[in-house]
């Protein structure tokens, strides 16, 4: 049994060397390489010349902005399922609307801490 499997697991894995060699042969043998490489290694920028160099900073703003877009696209999407399910919680469905009402509470703390230290200006 063993015997078996090892013959079958080399044999896949042969199968797989085979496959991949092949087709990196077949890639360099039929697809055209060009000689000047200058063209297709540069930027793209909606078709204008670069602006600015592609290795300048990036503003830590962009990335705060983008966090916060996660975090509160993230929250809407995680609002939808605990709406539905609150029909579904009887009793308790006090204790569901008060931790939702007191998790949107944090969030808006939060945001507004973020707009008064001025963290989304640019």
């Amino acid at each position: 049994m063993i015997e078996g499997l090892n013959f079958i697991l080399f044999s896949v894995l042969l199968l797989y060397l085979v496959i991949s060699v092949l087709l990196f042969t077949v890639n360099r043998l039929l697809v055209p390489r060009a000689i000047d490489l200058a063209e297709k290694n540069s930027p793209y920028e909606c078709g204008f010349d670069p602006f600015t160099s592609i290795r300048e900073r990036t503003s830590i703003h962009f990335y705060l902005v983008s966090i916060l877009f996660l975090i509160f696209d993230i929250e809407i999407t995680l609002m939808f399922p605990w709406a539905i399910s609150l029909v579904y919680m009887g009793s308790s469905a006090c204790i569901g609307y008060n931790s939702m009402i007191l998790f949107l509470f944090i969030l808006t703390v939060g945001f507004a801490y973020e707009w008064l230290n001025e963290a989304l200006s640019w």
